[in-house]
């Protein structure tokens, strides 16, 4: 099965025309001119986002990938939702208006248009007025939602370490809530943060770490997205000025449940190069600023790229389809001055912390 579809590889602004294939576990995206193959993508990674009665043609994409297919073809569209039931919603069309409704149908299709535009850019504002205890309300839910069966580490020294440095960290940016530093054992190598100044790491991102420096970077990369309100403008984003309107007005609790379920927060909380880019900019000023040791962002992107040297961004989960490594590398290399993040004695307990 092939035809002209428009792909955009999420890299670049480049509209790819392309073809469309599908067998009984890949989505083939190919070059109409050779039939080469451009991308595939597993079956069971697909997800449409939105559907028919909000989006003429509704992206295809594979989670986790910031990559784009645009099918216009309704027939095609219409097979696919048949063959795959991943692709359901692309057959998702809505019902016929009564011809005298027809003018009121268009007033609202315009109105839908407008309101889509102002989610995108109005939450990137409104986002961050959100109250504080909502926030930390959401954070909360999703944090327990998400290490519920997953082992805690509970050491007293060691947690008390690295979250003393992270509120120093968050108070130099001029953030004026708490940030709390909460440690999970295993890996992957992994952090990331939730609404609320919630904090996630896990143990083997601490692990694998050279020295105390590269935890300090990550540790203050991820203040960086705590201070420019990055989770709760990627939620806004993802779920729209309803999200706000709800939590505003205290209807939220079956938000939390329908975001705190499966995957459907990690998708939204995921990070893009703007967001990454400021959060690496502003870790490294705070680094300085309270004159630590500022190299352990980059030292640790280098070693990611010793290990895995093909693909060292998806190796660090907390990079994954986030800008290039290596420009990242370049980006943010300090020299190895300044005072140590962490004493021998914290250091010591920061990686006993699941002992």
């Amino acid at each position: 099965m092939a035809t002209s579809s428009r792909y955009y590889d999420g890299a670049t602004a480049l509209v790819h025309e392309v073809g469309v294939r599908v067998t009984a576990s890949e989505l083939i995206i190919l070059r109409p001119a050779d039939s080469a193959i451009v991308v595939r993508w597993p079956i069971a990674e697909l997800a449409v986002l939105g559907d028919g009665n909000h989006e003429a043609a509704p992206p295809v994409v594979r989670r986790g990938g910031e990559a784009r297919l645009v099918i216009e073809d309704i027939e095609l569209r219409q097979r696919l939702a048949a063959l795959v039931p991943e692709l359901r919603a692309l057959d998702h069309r809505p019902a016929p208006l009564v011809p005298r409704l027809a003018t009121l149908g268009a007033t609202l299709v315009a109105l839908v248009g407008l309101f889509w535009v102002a989610v995108d850019y109005g939450t990137e504002y409104a986002a961050p007025w959100l109250p504080y205890s909502l926030q930390a309300k959401l954070g909360e839910t999703v944090f327990e939602e998400l290490v519920a069966d997953k082992d805690q580490c509970h050491g007293e020294a060691g947690l008390e370490a690295i979250n003393r440095l992270a509120n120093d960290l968050a108070k130099a940016a001029g953030y004026e809530h708490e940030i709390t530093v909460h440690i999970i054992e295993g890996g992957p190598v992994n952090a990331f943060t939730l609404p609320g100044g919630i904090l996630v790491f896990y143990s083997d991102l601490i692990d694998q770490a050279k020295n105390s420096s590269q935890v300090a970077g990550v540790l203050a990369h991820e203040i960086g997205h705590v201070v420019h309100h990055h989770p709760i403008k990627g939620i806004a984003r993802q779920y729209g000025i309803d999200l706000l309107a709800r939590l505003v007005s205290g209807g939220y609790s079956d938000l939390l449940t329908t975001l705190s379920s499966g995957g459907n927060i990690l998708l939204a909380l995921r990070n893009g190069r703007a967001f990454e880019r400021e959060a690496d900019t502003t870790g490294v000023a705070l680094l300085e600023k309270l004159e630590v040791r500022a190299d352990g962002i980059a030292g640790f992107f280098e070693q990611m790229m010793e290990k895995e040297p093909k693909d060292a961004a998806l190796a660090a989960g907390i990079w994954s389809s986030h800008p290039p490594t290596k420009e990242r590398i370049d980006a943010t290399k300090r020299p190895a001055t300044g005072r140590p993040a962490f004493s021998d004695a914290d250091w010591k307990a920061l990686r006993d912390v699941c002992k």
